[in-house]
C-alpha cells in the first residue's frame, strides 16, 4: 500500500467499469465528473490504505470504522435507487450487490493465487497467507458473505470467475466510457507545480499499463476496446516507474528480515502510508440520493 498503491490505484478503479450493469450504480450516482470520479478513488484508496495500518482493523480502529461507513453509503444508495423508481430490478437485480466488494477486495489475492496455481501449488506460504488473511477480513467487514471468500488458490480463482460469469456482457460509451474517461482525467495529485505535473503524467502511463497487462491480457487492441490509448511514452514512463517502485518494495521486503532494521523500515513503512493517506484528503463515504441521474429503458439518462 505504501509504495505500489499511490501509482496503481487508478489503473484498478477503471477495471470496475468494463462491465455496464457493474458500473451503472456509479453512473447513476452521479461519479461522471472529473471531480467527483477524483473523490471516489480517493475515497477507495483512503478506505483500503488504512485498513492496512497498525491495528486499522480491530473493532475500534480506524480500518474497521470506515469499512462500517463503506457499507452505510452503500446501503443508501440502495436505498435511493430502489425506492425513487430509478432502477429496474428485473433488469439489473440488487444494486450494488454484497459480492460487488470481490473485485476491489481480492484482486491482490486474484493474481496472488493465479500466481500460486501457475506453480502447481495448492497452497500458500506464510507471507501469502498473511495477506490473503488481511484480505478476507477485510471483504468481511464490507460484506462479503463468508461462503465465498476462499481460502486456498483454488476457491479464490474459482469465486472470481464464477463472479465474472454471473455478469450480463456489455460495455457501453454512456456509461463505462464516460467513467472510465473520467477516472483517467481526475487529478489525484496537485498539478499546479511542475512537480505535480510530472508526476500525474508518469502515474497516468503506469495506471494504463497497470490496466492493459492485468485486464486486458497485454493486448494494446484489447485496451483501446474499452476507451485507454496506450503510447509508446506511455510504456517509457510505466517502465521507470516500475523499476522505481518494485525496486523499492524488494528493498523493504529485504530489509523486514534483517534484525532491528526491519523494525526500522516497519516504522518508515507506516510513516509512507500516512502521509500518502495525508494527501487524499478527508474521505466522507457519503452518497446524495438527490443528485442521482434516473435510468430509463436500462440505460442511464444521457449527462
Amino acid at each position: 500500500m505504501a509504495n505500489f498503491a499511490p501509482w496503481a490505484i487508478r489503473g484498478g478503479f477503471i477495471a470496475t467499469f468494463m462491465n455496464k450493469y457493474a458500473a451503472l450504480p456509479m453512473a447513476l450516482t452521479g461519479t461522471l465528473s472529473h471531480k467527483t470520479a477524483a473523490r471516489r478513488i480517493k475515497e477507495t484508496a483512503t478506505f483500503f490504505g488504512t485498513s492496512t495500518l497498525p491495528g486499522a482493523l480491530r473493532r475500534h480502529g480506524p480500518g474497521f470504522k470506515a469499512a462500517a461507513m463503506v457499507r452505510l453509503m452503500h446501503s443508501m444508495v440502495r436505498f435511493n435507487v430502489l425506492s425513487q423508481g430509478r432502477w429496474d430490478q428485473k433488469v439489473f437485480g440488487i444494486p450494488i450487490p454484497q459480492v460487488d466488494q470481490m473485485p476491489a477486495g481480492l484482486i491482490g489475492d486474484f493474481f496472488l493465487s493465479a500466481a500460486a496455481l501457475r506453480e502447481g501449488r495448492k497452497t500458500f506460504d506464510a507471507d501469502e497467507r498473511a495477506q490473503v488473511e488481511l484480505s478476507r477480513y477485510r471483504c468481511f467487514l464490507l460484506g462479503l458473505p463468508q461462503d465465498l471468500l476462499g481460502d486456498n488458490p483454488q476457491d479464490i480463482v474459482d469465486f472470481w470467475n464464477a463472479r465474472m460469469l454471473t455478469l450480463r456482457r456489455g460495455f457501453d460509451p454512456e456509461t463505462c466510457g464516460a467513467l472510465l474517461k473520467a477516472t483517467m482525467e481526475a487529478e489525484l495529485v496537485d498539478t499546479s507545480t511542475p512537480a505535480g505535473a510530472m508526476r500525474e503524467r508518469f502515474e497516468k502511463s503506469f495506471a494504463k499499463l497497470y490496466f492493459l497487462q492485468n485486464f486486458c491480457d497485454g493486448k494494446d487492441a484489447r485496451a483501446r476496446e474499452f476507451g485507454v490509448r496506450i503510447t509508446a511514452m506511455d510504456k517509457a514512463r510505466a517502465a521507470a516507474v516500475g523499476a522505481h517502485v518494485f525496486g523499492r518494495m524488494r528493498a523493504y521486503t529485504a530489509a523486514t528480515k534483517v534484525p532491528v532494521i526491519g523494525s526500522i523500515a516497519d516504522r518508515r513503512l507506516t510513516s509512507r502510508l500516512k502521509r500518502y493517506l495525508g494527501t487524499l484528503g478527508h474521505a466522507e463515504f457519503t452518497s446524495d440520493g438527490a443528485n442521482y441521474r434516473p435510468a430509463r429503458n436500462g440505460a442511464p439518462a444521457p449527462v
